[in-house]
């Protein structure tokens, strides 16, 4: 029976999709090296309710090590290759190590597919590669080729691996340039969750630049139904290609109308402490997915007005009702 194979499983989106691929009745083998960039206990709890079922395996280890990643992978698996180095701002402080993780971890993945015989192969592109340039909406046949920050350039490099191995060797392979991903045990330093946090403690909200500042968010649930569509395109034998696709919700949100947001949900005022616009952040993105509809079917449902509070319900029930 095929197996997924999903790096970076205790993460928010992986953890998500190996919910719904169990769920489907798929055999798991999940990969993270919990790393420390947010706290352990935050990944333990994200992959605690898949440990009971018998067809998940939680494997911990580095994508980088090549001896374990090849011993990991066998024919006929489908890789959801998710794991990776986060943030465009902290990536300006550390940028040998996003290329090390985002870079190096992703060739050294790809090359163990490669021996192992896989031919299914999902890649976690990002919206951060189209830049400022790019004419709204993002469609994927732009170039992309001034990215603003290293993070997006090492997401770019990402998909130029993909795209060489898809060639050399026959496999078929997908990069999904993921819009603002949000929803129930959302990475902590994003900012839906962050600005949740903080207006819930009573605190000010750090906002970058003068609030016009727009975001494609998509909500969890869109995000992992196009990846579940993907993991199904890979794994046909239809032979080699190598496709770019969008995955948003084509509909952009103002900064200071996702703060308005939440505070409505919460049902506070936001206080707002105004903070300079920070480097290797794009002014806006928005997804066209076009291409997602055609190849995958994809059909986002959940409004930003509809997310955000069942973002704030999950918010309390895991963490109080501090407002």
């Amino acid at each position: 029976m095929t197996r997924v194979v999903v790096t970076g499983v205790a993460g928010f989106l992986g953890s998500h999709l190996a919910e719904a691929l169990l769920a489907r009745g798929e055999n798991v083998t999940g990969l993270d090296n919990f790393d420390a960039f947010y706290a352990r206990a935050v990944k333990e709890a994200n992959v605690a309710g898949l440990a009971p079922n018998p067809r998940f395996n939680l494997v911990e280890g580095d994508i980088r090590d090549a001896n374990l990643t090849r011993s990991l992978l066998a024919p006929g698996d489908v890789v959801v290759h998710l794991a990776a180095r986060a943030g465009v701002r902290p990536s300006l402080e550390d940028p040998a190590l996003y290329a090390s993780v985002n870079v190096t971890g992703t060739t050294t993945l790809l090359e163990a597919a490669r021996a192992a015989g896989v031919r299914a192969f999902i890649f976690a592109g990002s919206s951060s590669v189209y830049g400022n340039s790019a004419p709204v909406p993002f469609r994927e046949d732009y170039a992309a080729l001034d990215p603003i920050s290293p993070y997006a350039a090492t997401k770019r490099a990402g998909e130029l691996l993909c795209s060489t191995f898809a060639h050399l060797y026959g496999m078929r392979i997908m990069s999904l340039r993921f819009f603002t991903a949000y929803g129930p045990r959302q990475r902590p330093d994003l900012a839906i969750h962050k600005f949740t946090r903080l207006m819930a403690g009573g605190q000010p909200i750090p906002r970058f630049g003068d609030g016009s500042m727009e975001r494609d968010h998509t909500w969890v649930g869109d995000i992992v139904q196009g990846t579940v569509a993907a993991r199904d395109w890979v794994a046909r034998p239809d032979g080699p290609a190598f496709e770019i696709v969008n995955l948003g919700e084509s509909r952009t949100v103002r900064l200071d109308r996702l703060i308005a947001l939440i505070g409505e949900a919460l049902g506070v005022t936001p206080r707002i402490e105004p903070q300079p616009m920070q480097p290797g952040d794009v002014q806006r993105t928005c997804a066209d997915i076009t291409r997602a509809r055609m190849l995958l079917g994809y059909q986002p449902t959940t409004a930003i007005e509809d997310g955000i509070p069942r973002f704030v319900q999950w918010y309390k029930e895991a963490h109080g009702r501090q407002t």
